[in-house]
């Protein structure tokens, strides 16, 4: 099966595998007799699209059922993800995202009345930003495109799925960092953004690098920075180098995904997706692939080792948000307390 193929895969495939998989299916404590519903709060072939649809089938093979992936993009992921807080609570209405989306939706004010414990945390991969522009660019390194922002910020067109996205809090946080201004334009998901900065609609993207990866080898993309403190190898291409050569203090956290399901489901829905975690989706060579192949990092987890991993890249998200100034409500509301960068809890 070759690169592309593999993330593509759907509820079409899904119900291929599913008269192979009821003998494995009777082991669960939980038996669905209907499809799944999977709302990928973002636009196709964006990141959690990709990770998502590699996942999907390996849970529809155990379950014996379709996992459907529905793409329900707008309002940054609060849409889709409204839409799973409003379903029954039956165990028959997923979504997938970052989990500081989902955790930090009430700080950004597009979801009220939410937080992290709001969910039971499937964890599958951690992802990185890179900063890169279209191949024809004047820039060659990121110190180039960091003096133009800092000289003519507004005139610097920023791709990206939207504020609270991966590439959207990554454009910001370098702003923050380094003090500059951009003129941001969004996109209903990672992949459409970084399509647009290869066809020259905008001169820079921060999107992930698995949402990259792709038009980089193809040459369309050229990468200036990862925003980690290690260099990105990706297979074909010059090693891209770390921001941190250029903002050695900048403050940086593994970006999550996965896959969450409401609390308030019953317990044998979470019984037996805890063991297909474990089981199958902690040893999937499909993931590992899939993470080596494009930039990712195999990170699986779940509950509360999940929970804890995910934690920093929450606490760096919702205060940055206080920094920048696009908080509608503090982080306090959700337990987290900026001065000291720690979760206090809430009573």
């Amino acid at each position: 099966m070759n690169r592309k193929m593999r993330f593509v895969l759907g509820a079409s495939a899904s119900a291929l595998l599913l008269g192979t998989s009821l003998t494995i299916a009777q082991e669960y404590e939980w038996q669905p007799d209907r499809p799944i519903n999977l709302i990928v709060p973002w636009g196709a072939g964006g990141s959690t699209d990709q990770v998502t649809r590699v996942t999907a089938p390996i849970l529809a093979e155990a379950l014996g059922v379709e996992v459907v992936v529905v793409n329900q993009p707008g309002a940054s992921g609060a849409i889709g993800t409204q839409e799973v807080l409003n379903a029954p609570r039956d165990g028959y209405t997923w979504t997938a995202n970052a989990i500081a989306n989902n955790a930090t939706y009430a700080v950004s004010g597009l979801l009220e009345d939410t937080d992290i414990d709001d969910w039971h945390i499937y964890l599958s991969v951690a992802n990185v930003p890179v900063v890169s522009v279209p191949a024809d660019s004047e820039f060659d390194d990121f110190g180039e495109l960091l003096a133009a922002l800092e000289e003519r910020g507004l005139d610097i067109t920023v791709a990206t799925a939207g504020i609270t996205s991966s590439g959207g809090t990554a454009i910001a946080a370098l702003a923050d960092e380094a003090g500059f201004d951009y003129n941001m334009i969004t996109y209903d998901g990672g992949g459409p953004a970084a399509i647009a900065t290869a066809s020259g609609e905008a001169m820079v993207t921060t999107q992930l690098a698995v949402e990259q990866t792709e038009l980089i080898r193809g040459g369309r993309l050229k990468p200036l920075a990862v925003l980690s403190d290690e260099p990105l190898v990706l297979e074909g291409v010059e090693p891209v180098p770390p921001i941190t050569e250029w903002l050695p203090d900048m403050e940086l956290a593994p970006d999550y995904f996965g896959i969450f399901i409401p609390t308030g489901v019953p317990d044998e829905v979470v019984a037996t997706m805890d063991r297909i975690w474990e089981e199958e989706v902690m040893n999937s060579e499909e993931l590992r692939n899939y993470a080596e192949t494009f930039g990712a990092v195999f990170a699986p987890s779940m509950g509360a080792e999940a929970r804890e991993r995910a934690m920093p890249v929450v606490i760096l998200e919702a205060c940055s948000s206080v920094a920048r100034g696009e908080a509608a409500n503090d982080p306090s509301t959700i337990g987290i307390d900026c001065e000291t960068r720690t979760e206090v809890g809430t009573d």
